[in-house]
């Protein structure tokens, strides 16, 4: 009988056990301190969250494997074999929770391909967090990913993506590397119509958070955001 693939949120940022049990309720620590064998994209990472976490095995005795944007698609049933030989494993994400921007959406599919058992676990989702907080349309949304790096693609892109708005009456989401968060913003701006609603939030659940949702006319207006080198999750929606 295989084991279980338990979907284990992560925090959204540095910070101690105190920090983990503000975003992770008990029993999702609880079963997480439990598990043997887990996957995650970053070994050394994986390893500061089971410090965090408090694991009933030493962290030295949990195997770790990786899985990431490097990952072959052929190592997936390699991650894989332990589960469908009986262990239960955790898989984690830098992102927050997994599978959801994330590639161990790959693993996931794997693991409903053969037959294992998936269990997400609730925890903090960026994405989510920051429609919550936007005030723009909950009803329908879209995320979107990263945009392109090119000046002139990524206004092109941001146009398309509010007349999709526009048309749809649908909330877009989307992400940028922390460095060029200011450069995307700058574009919203310029880009988009003075009525079309645009909300940045930052730091999502650390002492840092900082969400605006305002019209891209006031944006203009309004104090310079530092968004240097924070996670931050951008919205739109059109009038």
């Amino acid at each position: 009988m295989s084991g279980v693939l338990y979907l284990i949120p992560n925090t959204l940022g540095e910070g101690d056990a105190d920090a983990l049990a503000a975003v992770l309720p008990a029993a999702v620590r609880s079963r997480a301190a439990t598990l043997g064998y887990y996957i995650g994209e970053n070994a050394k990472t994986t390893r500061a969250f089971l410090k965090k976490v408090g694991t009933e095995k030493p962290i030295q005795e949990i195997e770790i494997r990786e899985l990431n944007v490097n990952t072959p698609a052929g190592e997936i049933d390699r991650l894989l074999a332990p589960v469908l030989a009986g262990a239960d494993a955790g898989l984690v994400s830098e992102a927050g929770c997994p599978a959801v921007a994330d590639p161990g959406a790959l693993l996931v599919r794997r693991a409903h391909e053969r037959g294992v058992k998936v269990v997400p676990l609730v925890g903090p989702s960026s994405i989510l967090l920051a429609l919550m907080a936007s005030g723009l349309n909950g009803q329908s949304f879209a995320f979107h990913g990263y945009l392109p790096v090119d000046p002139a693609e990524r206004a092109k892109r941001l146009r398309d993506l509010e007349q999709q708005s526009r048309k749809a009456k649908q909330t877009q989401i989307f992400i940028e590397t922390p460095y060029r968060n200011r450069a995307l913003l700058d574009t919203l701006i310029a880009t988009c119509a003075p009525s079309t609603l645009i909300c940045v939030a930052a730091d999502l659940t650390l002492e840092t958070e900082t969400i605006a949702s305002r019209p891209a006319a006031e944006w203009k207006k309004a104090p310079t955001l530092d968004l240097h080198k924070r996670p931050a999750i951008f919205l739109l929606l059109a009038a």
